[in-house]
């Protein structure tokens, strides 16, 4: 498998503060590769490193193995699609694609036929004689990057292209950059704060925080095998105790809260009585009402403090007996549960494969 961007050891540093800390990194042909984290993580400025718009304070970057120290811009192999689309609403889409193109002196009969494929390739075919004014937000969108993959980059940079789109168009074209980066072929780096945009569009992800990749992992690694609690945090919805551990077993520990609730779970590294350690458990994992019958569960009382209906993501927020800290328990899609209302005493259980644990630090 060829590789198209390599970043190695790659650090900046603004005066006394170090933005991007020796990350390192591959990205082979054809993949999605993105980049999450909160904001001032140094995501974009590695972004801006890639695209050259920023300098390395020291490491390397390497596209299709050439380094690129000291090469402009204008002149790697990339290009750059910001969260504002900077489409010109004076040209035509054609004349918006064309663009590039003109500046590189081709000629017209190539440009027109180039313009005409990679229209065809985004599902615009008949756009070409539109304005910009004349299209949704959606096609804002496909026409950026068609302008983008017209020129042929080998690697395609996007630095929160959805950020300005509404929620349901958001969610729409999630989907649709997808299917379009697997169809086009072409590898694309996209930097992002929201994980849900992260997790469904990407082959592998790069969860980011104080300027170093916490973990760099599939998908659903992340969401399922987080390395560390940030990732924990971070990646998906998680209910979080911190307490200290009572027992260890062979396979997993006792975790003493401190609301003073035992569980047993799994744990991330080799932990002794006593260490202080965070619990972490999806809404999902937790059990209503689970059958007395099933062996192996750990299991508490809580009273409903309120039902959140979202249809498929409906939820619960209840507070254990005796606690003061609230969770969120997920409302499965293949039961009933109707009949739960606000302030019944419910027993919930859960897994102990179904927690993990860490260490504090």
């Amino acid at each position: 498998m060829q590789i198209d961007l390599s970043v190695l050891s790659v650090t900046k540093i603004f005066d006394a503060f170090t933005a991007v800390d020796a990350v390192s990194f591959e990205v082979n042909q054809g993949e999605f590769f993105s980049i999450l984290g909160p904001s001032g993580c140094g995501k974009t400025t590695l972004l801006r490193m890639i695209a050259g718009f920023t300098e390395p304070t020291s490491g390397a970057i390497h596209i299709r193995g050439e380094d690129m120290s000291g090469i402009a811009p204008n002149k790697r192999p990339v290009n750059l699609i910001f969260q504002h689309l900077a489409l010109f609403p004076m040209m035509s889409v054609e004349q918006n694609i064309a663009f590039g193109l003109q500046r590189r002196r081709e000629n017209k009969t190539d440009i027109r036929k180039k313009v005409r494929a990679i229209l065809e390739r985004v599902g615009l075919p008949d756009y070409g004689d539109r304005k910009v004014d004349q299209l949704s937000g959606g096609q804002r969108q496909r026409i950026a990057i068609a302008r983008c993959l017209v020129l042929n980059p080998t690697v395609l940079l996007l630095d929160e292209p959805l950020g300005a789109l509404d929620l349901k168009l958001r969610e729409q074209m999630k989907v649709e950059l997808k299917k379009l980066q697997a169809q086009v072929g072409t590898t694309f780096i996209y930097i992002t704060h929201d994980q849900s945009e992260a997790l469904v569009m990407s082959d592998h992800v790069a969860v980011m925080n104080e300027g170093k990749f916490e973990q760099l992992d599939t998908p659903q690694n992340l969401y399922n095998r987080p390395r560390t609690p940030f990732v924990a945090r971070f990646v998906g919805e998680n209910n979080a105790w911190s307490g200290s551990v009572h027992r260890c077993g062979e396979s997993n520990v006792e975790v003493r809260t401190e609301e003073g609730l035992v569980f047993r779970t799994k744990a991330e590294e080799r932990l002794q009585p006593g260490q202080r350690v965070d619990l972490f458990l999806r809404p999902e994992a937790m059990l209503i009402q689970p059958d007395p019958g099933l062996p192996g569960l750990n299991r508490f009382d809580v009273v409903v403090d309120s039902i959140l209906f979202d249809g498929a993501n409906s939820q619960l927020l209840v507070t254990p007996l005796k606690s003061r800290r609230e969770l969120v328990v997920a409302l499965p899609q293949n039961r009933q549960y109707d009949y739960i209302k606000a302030g019944d005493k419910i027993e919930i259980g859960w897994d102990t494969n179904s927690g993990i644990c860490f260490l504090q630090r």
